[in-house]
C-alpha cells in the first residue's frame, strides 16, 4: 500500500476511532496495523494525535516573507531588471535611497535582503520575471579611405587602466535605413565599463566629432585609445586628425569587418544602454536629437555609471566541449574608477561629490518623464504623417 493510500485510510478511520469505546478501539487498531503494516505504537500515535490538514510541504518555515519580496521586487524593477548577481551588489547602494522614499525598513527585513544569495534572489523574483518579460538593421557603411592607415585590434586582454574606449553607432531607423533619422553613439571604457551616450542626426562626420569632443570633456579620465568599427562615421579625416594632431596622440584602432566580438564591450552596451531604453522605433524628427541627448547626459548615463553594477570577464577556458567563463565581483563603473591608481585624486573627489548629489529613484523618475516627452513627440509625428494627403498618381 502506498503512502497516499495509507493517508486516505487513516482519514477514513480517525474520526470513528475517537468516538468508540475501548473494545472497539482495539479492533480498529488491530485492523489498521494489519492493513498498513505499522508498528502498534506508531499506529497509536497516528490515531491519537489531531489530523493536520495543512497543504504546506514539510520543512522549515519560509525565511523570506512577502515584505522582503516586495522590497526586492521594487528595487529590481527600478534597476531595470538587473540579473541576480548584479542586483545583490546593487542592494547596499539602493537600500538607503529606498528608505528615504518609502520609510525605514525593519532591521530583520533589511538584514534578510542583504544576506540573500544570488540563487535566493532568482528564486524570489521568479514570479515577477514571468509578469515582466522583457534585432534591428545594421547601419554600418564601410569607410574605405582610411581603412589601411588604422590598425586592426582584435582583443583587449592587455587593458588594465581606464582610457581605452570602444565606440559604435546605433540606428533608430525602424524597418528601413532610407531617409534621415536619429542615431545613438555609444562610448564604453573597457577597464571600468563607464559608458556615455549621445544622439546625432544622420551621423555626419562633423557632428560625430562634436559629440566625441563633448564626451571627452565629460570623462573622468584621459582617452588613451579609441577603438571603432569600420563605419564611415568614425573612419574619417575629421576624427583621425582630432586624435593624432595633439601633443600626446591617441591610438586609433578598428575591428575586423563583420566581427562584432572584436568590440564586445560596446556591442553589449548597445543593447543595455540604447535598445532597452529606446527600442527599435524610427526617430525621424531632428528635434528628438536634443531630447535624447539630454536624457542620456543628465539621467541615463549617471544612472548606469553610479548605481548599476556590472561584471567583467576575467578568464575564459575551454573544458572538453564547453567554455568555462569566470567573472569578477559586480561593481559599478564609478567604484572601479575610485579603486584604481590611474585616476587622479581630484577626479576621484569630483566623482564622490557627484555621487552624493544623485538619487537612483529620482533619476528613474526623471528617465520616465523624459521618455514620455520623447515618445509623445514620436506619436504626434506619426499621427501627422497619417493625416497628410497621399500623393495623386500621374
Amino acid at each position: 500500500m502506498g503512502t497516499n493510500s495509507k493517508r486516505e485510510y487513516l482519514l477514513a478511520i480517525h474520526a470513528r476511532y475517537q468516538r468508540v469505546g475501548r473494545a472497539f478501539k482495539s479492533k480498529i487498531l488491530d485492523e489498521f496495523c494489519a492493513v498498513c503494516g505499522y508498528h502498534r505504537k506508531h499506529a497509536l500515535r497516528l490515531l491519537r494525535r489531531p489530523l493536520r490538514r495543512s497543504h504546506r510541504h514539510p520543512g522549515p518555515n519560509p525565511v523570506y516573507d512577502g515584505a522582503v519580496v516586495a522590497v526586492l521586487q521594487a528595487i529590481w524593477l527600478a534597476t531595470d531588471q538587473l540579473c541576480s548577481k548584479r542586483l545583490k551588489a546593487a542592494l547596499p547602494l539602493w537600500l538607503p535611497y529606498y528608505e528615504q522614499a518609502k520609510g525605514l525598513l525593519l532591521p530583520p527585513i533589511r538584514q534578510k535582503l542583504l544576506a540573500a544569495s544570488p540563487a535566493t534572489v532568482d528564486r524570489l523574483l521568479r514570479p515577477a520575471r514571468l509578469q515582466h518579460r522583457r534585432r534591428g538593421l545594421p547601419g554600418t557603411k564601410p569607410g574605405q579611405r582610411l581603412k589601411h592607415h588604422i590598425p586592426i585590434r582584435t582583443d583587449n586582454d592587455d587593458v588594465h587602466q581606464p582610457g581605452y574606449l570602444e565606440a559604435d553607432a546605433v540606428a533608430h531607423c525602424g524597418d528601413s535605413l532610407a531617409g534621415d533619422f536619429v542615431w545613438s553613439l555609444t562610448f564604453t571604457d573597457i577597464f571600468s565599463q563607464w559608458t556615455e551616450n549621445r544622439a546625432v542626426w544622420n551621423k555626419g562626420a562633423a557632428e560625430v566629432l562634436a559629440r566625441v569632443q563633448e564626451v571627452e570633456s565629460a570623462l573622468p579620465f584621459a582617452i588613451l585609445s579609441f577603438d571603432v568599427d569600420n563605419g564611415a562615421e568614425f573612419l574619417n579625416h575629421h576624427l583621425w586628425r582630432y586624435f593624432l594632431d595633439r601633443r600626446a596622440p591617441v591610438s586609433l584602432a578598428r575591428s575586423r569587418p563583420y566581427h562584432k566580438d572584436d568590440q564586445a564591450h560596446v556591442e553589449q552596451k548597445n543593447w543595455t544602454h540604447v535598445r532597452q531604453l529606446l527600442g527599435y522605433q524610427r526617430f525621424e524628427d531632428p528635434v528628438l536629437v536634443a531630447l535624447i541627448t539630454d536624457l542620456y547626459r543628465t539621467a541615463w548615463d549617471p544612472f548606469h555609471n553610479f548605481f548599476c553594477p556590472s561584471m567583467k570577464l576575467v578568464s575564459k577556458q575551454r573544458v572538453n566541449a564547453r567554455w568555462v567563463k569566470k567573472h569578477d565581483e559586480p561593481q559599478t563603473p564609478s567604484e572601479r574608477l575610485l579603486a584604481t591608481a590611474q585616476v587622479s585624486e581630484q577626479k576621484k573627489r569630483e566623482l564622490r561629490e557627484r555621487f552624493q548629489q544623485l538619487d537612483p529613484f529620482t533619476l528613474k523618475k526623471e528617465i520616465e518623464r523624459k521618455l514620455k516627452i520623447i515618445f509623445d513627440r514620436v506619436r504626434s509625428d506619426q499621427r501627422s504623417q497619417r493625416l497628410l494627403p497621399s500623393p495623386k498618381p500621374g
